[in-house]
C-alpha cells in the first residue's frame, strides 16, 4: 500500500464482457482474464489501495455468468490484497448483477479508503438520472481528506473515433456542473474500449482500455470493431496530479533487451 507516501494507486479495469460460455467472439474469456490479471499485479510487486472495475462486467444477455463474477472478484482481492470496487455499465443486467458484493440493494454507493473516497455510480441506461445526480451533489459537498475518485462506465465526453463520438454519458452536462470545483481528483471511465486522458471544466478524466477486446482505430466512420488485446490502467494520485499507464496484459516477444545503464549523476 502507498498511502503513507502520499502515492496512491489505483489498478482500473473495465469492459470485461464475461459471458457464460467463456468464449466472447469464440476465444475471449472474461473470467480467465480476471484471474489472469491477478496473478500479473502479484508477479510484477503491485500493491494497489483498490481495484476498480468501470462497468460491462458481462456480455449483454449472460445473467448466469455473476455468480462467476463475484468469486473472479473475490480471488482478485486475494491475489492483489486489495479491494476489488464495480459499477455497472450498459451490457450489464442490473437484477442479476445483485449477487455481486455491493450491489445487493444500489448500484451506487461511497466508498472510503483511509481518506481517499471512492464514488460508485450507475450508468447502466446510459446517464445518471435526476436522483443520482442530486445524491452526488449531497456526497460532494463536504470534502474527503484525500480527495475523491469517481467510477462511472460512460466517460462525460465522447471518444475522438466518429462512430463513438456520441457514446459517452447522456447527462455529461450535469454531471460536470455537480463535479467542478470540488475534490474530484479523477473520474475513471470505460465504454469507449480504448484509452483516453482529458480534463473537461477543470475535471481530469482517464478512460480505461478494456480487457476484453481493443478498438481497431482506423475501422471507419460506419464500423465498430476490436481486435485481441486485453489491457488495464495503473492510476496514481500523487501530490497535485494524476497519472495513468495503459497495460496490456499480453507479453510480446520482445525485440530487444539490453541492461540498464543508469547514470552517476
Amino acid at each position: 500500500m502507498s498511502i503513507e507516501s502520499g502515492r496512491l494507486t489505483i489498478v482500473h479495469v473495465s469492459d470485461v464482457h464475461a459471458t457464460e460460455d467463456r468464449a466472447l467472439y469464440g476465444s475471449i474469456d472474461g473470467i480467465e482474464r480476471l484471474t489472469r490479471l491477478g496473478s500479473y499485479l502479484a508477479d510484477v510487486g503491485v500493491t494497489p489501495e483498490a481495484i476498480i472495475v468501470s462497468g460491462d462486467l458481462a456480455e449483454r444477455r449472460n445473467p448466469g455468468i455473476y455468480p462467476a463474477l463475484r468469486d473472479a472478484f473475490a480471488k482478485l482481492e486475494q491475489q492483489a490484497g486489495a479491494p476489488v470496487l464495480t459499477v455497472l455499465g450498459n451490457h450489464d443486467d442490473p437484477d442479476a448483477s445483485r449477487v455481486l458484493r455491493g450491489h445487493e440493494t444500489t448500484h451506487y454507493r461511497t466508498v472510503m479508503l483511509d481518506g481517499l473516497r471512492v464514488i460508485l455510480l450507475d450508468s447502466h441506461t446510459g446517464e445518471l438520472g435526476a436522483v443520482q445526480r442530486d445524491w452526488l451533489r449531497t456526497e460532494l459537498e463536504t470534502p474527503a481528506p484525500l480527495g475523491t475518485v469517481i467510477a462511472v462506465h460512460h466517460a462525460p465526453l465522447g471518444s475522438p473515433m466518429p462512430s463513438l463520438a456520441r457514446a459517452g454519458l447522456a447527462d455529461a452536462s450535469a454531471f460536470l456542473d455537480i463535479s467542478a470545483g470540488r475534490d474530484v481528483r479523477l473520474v475513471l471511465s470505460g465504454h469507449f474500449h480504448h484509452a483516453l486522458s482529458a480534463t473537461v471544466r477543470g475535471v481530469p478524466i482517464s478512460v480505461g482500455p478494456s480487457l476484453s477486446y481493443h478498438q481497431v482505430m482506423d475501422a471507419g466512420p460506419q464500423y465498430v470493431s476490436g481486435h485481441d488485446m486485453p489491457m488495464f490502467s495503473l492510476v496514481h494520485l500523487l501530490p497535485g496530479a494524476a497519472a495513468t499507464t495503459a497495460v496490456a496484459l499480453q507479453t510480446p516477444r520482445p525485440l530487444f533487451t539490453s541492461p540498464l545503464t543508469i547514470p552517476t549523476r
